[in-house]
């Protein structure tokens, strides 16, 4: 079952949240002025450019400094009070909150008789309140998400045969990359067919110089196809009901407010998980967990799981559904092992949330997992993370096998302190700038050590820690290919991370009535770039 459009059961709980949290405004909201005066580098460039801008920054800084402590110090006795009040009703709120928007154009249930593309789009938004948000270099959380709101939630294409032409086409280059071949993968590891292109000349080449031949999948909007939205670190209250109403006018379906706030396990949870998905198909069932092992201040906010089944049609009395997760694991570099936990935990409760709600005669067309995973495929201190028996059951279609991606991928994780730099400040200035190989060296975050140093070692050139990702399961009943991939730059300057999204093409396992295997008809592909082939199905 799914909640209604209210985090608590009764009018009364909701009445003492309302208090406790006026009891906790002023304390916020002199802490949050507190640490906004941290300034971005925007900020400072501003400052610099301005007559006498720095000093009298400096002074005004210095006098609203003091003027946020004495309030944030006089403030703590009713603070404390609202914190005694707000911990224990919080046990009763609903793990998440569920929108649905009549007379928002949905989706039209699945036809068998054809193939369809599902377009599934991933992005961790950065918008937590506005003075924890300096710490990533960006700051302005309300305009931020309006703007981030406005973006996500373009008009739906009127036909699948619009699709084409409402996202900026990308342009092709030759194959993988060259004569890139992909080794074999160690014990353990997804083998993913990779093409043998022939060599236009006879000298070998290493494949770091294969990787720079081919362009990486990179698009300046979101696909105006989009039919799943999964974003994480909308911790801000205002934010995340900025982007559910704006959202609501082109996804019928939110799931938003997600995480369990108050004490869990002996230990204050203050923020939620961040976490929001909104759908063009109706979802039948839905459920979060929250990670028991957080650590340090990753333990203050309820990152978990998020996954939810959808219904995208029905054919001869039987359901045809699809799975959805989005997550959002530890961030600190050194928690590896943390993180490994977690993979493990997510892959668990994928498969229990998946046996509770699947009926007999379900037809299942995908299984897919979005989210922030903070770690790449490239760096050293992440090979714990990278052969973890999730990628053998879900497909990352920019890998080819632990620390080898595609020479096509990219990464998605900013160089936070050069996001106001001219080069990258606005989406088509970005996808030129991360074109190019001196472009990705600047911009993007390069490999990283175990304790989250640069690797000096790391060989070069790189194309930056990819740590966002999509990833996708292939089931029995049905044929799934990826029809595209791309990295969008669409938010440049507000967000330190760049989106993803991943298009796939479904289609029945077997002929269904007025149809004939072999002659599908070509996916659409808008501005996601379609580098790879079909990979195998094969069904786990």
């Amino acid at each position: 079952m799914l909640p209604h459009d209210s985090p608590f059961p009764s009018r009364a709980l909701a009445a003492l949240d309302r208090l406790a949290e006026g009891l906790l405004a002023p304390g916020f909201w002199a802490t949050n002025r507190l640490l906004d005066l941290r300034p971005t580098t925007a900020e400072r460039r501003r400052r610099r450019r301005r007559r006498c801008g720095q000093c009298r920054g400096c002074t005004g800084t210095l006098l609203a400094g003091v003027a946020f402590v004495a309030l944030l110090l006089l403030s703590l006795p009713v603070t404390a009070l609202g914190l005694l009040l707000w911990l224990p009703v919080q046990a009763t709120r609903r793990p998440f909150l569920y929108r649905h928007t009549a007379g928002t154009a949905a989706a039209q249930p699945w036809d068998l008789r054809q193939p369809r593309t599902f377009t599934f789009l991933s992005a961790n938004v950065c918008l937590l309140p506005s003075g924890l948000a300096k710490f990533s270099n960006l700051g302005d959380t309300p305009q931020r998400a309006a703007v981030i709101a406005r973006r996500l939630a373009p008009v739906p294409p009127a036909s699948p045969g619009a699709r084409a032409g409402l996202v900026e086409p990308h342009g092709e280059t030759t194959g993988y990359g060259g004569t890139l071949r992909a080794p074999r993968p160690p014990p353990g590891s997804v083998a993913v067919a990779v093409p043998e292109v022939t060599p236009a000349v006879t000298p070998a080449v290493t494949p770091a110089e294969a990787a720079e031949a081919a362009e990486p999948v990179l698009s300046e909007r979101f696909p105006a196809d989009t039919d799943f939205v999964c974003l994480q670190e909308v911790f801000d209250g205002a934010a995340a009901a900025c982007l559910c109403g704006q959202l609501a006018g082109a996804f019928p379906h939110v799931l938003w407010d997600v995480g369990a706030r108050g004490l869990r396990g002996g230990r204050p949870v203050l923020l939620g998980s961040g976490l929001l998905l909104a759908s063009r198909f109706p979802p039948l069932a839905a459920r979060y967990r929250p990670f028991p092992n957080g650590r340090g201040e990753d333990a203050l906010a309820a990152k978990g799981l998020l996954v939810v089944q959808v219904l995208l049609g029905s054919a001869r009395g039987r359901r045809v559904v699809g799975y959805i997760g989005c997550t959002h694991l530890q961030a600190p570099a050194a928690d590896a092992t943390t993180r490994e936990a977690q993979l493990s935990l997510s892959l668990r409760w994928l498969q229990l949330f998946r046996e509770e709600q699947e009926q007999r005669g379900d037809l299942v067309a995908f299984d897919v997992l979005c989210g922030d995973l903070n770690f790449d495929n490239c760096s050293r201190g992440d090979e714990l993370n990278q052969r973890h028996p999730l990628f053998e059951l879900y497909r990352d279609p920019c890998r080819r096998g632990p620390g080898l991606d595609a020479p096509w991928a990219i990464g998605t994780l900013l160089n936070y302190l050069r996001i106001y730099e001219e080069p990258v400040s606005t989406p088509e200035k970005m996808r030129r700038t991360l074109s190019q190989p001196e472009g990705r060296q600047r911009y993007l975050a390069g490999p990283i050590l175990a304790s989250g140093e640069p690797d000096p070692a790391a060989p070069g050139p790189w194309r930056g820690r990819r740590v966002d990702y999509i990833l996708y399961r292939q089931h029995r009943g049905t044929r799934t290919e990826v029809a595209g991939v791309s990295v969008i730059t669409q938010l440049a300057t507000r967000s330190d991370h760049l989106p993803v999204a991943l298009r796939l093409r479904v289609a029945p396992d077997g002929p269904e009535p007025g149809t004939h295997r072999g002659t599908l008809s070509p996916a659409p592909t808008g501005g996601l770039s379609a580098r790879h082939p079909p990979e195998p199905a094969t069904a786990p």
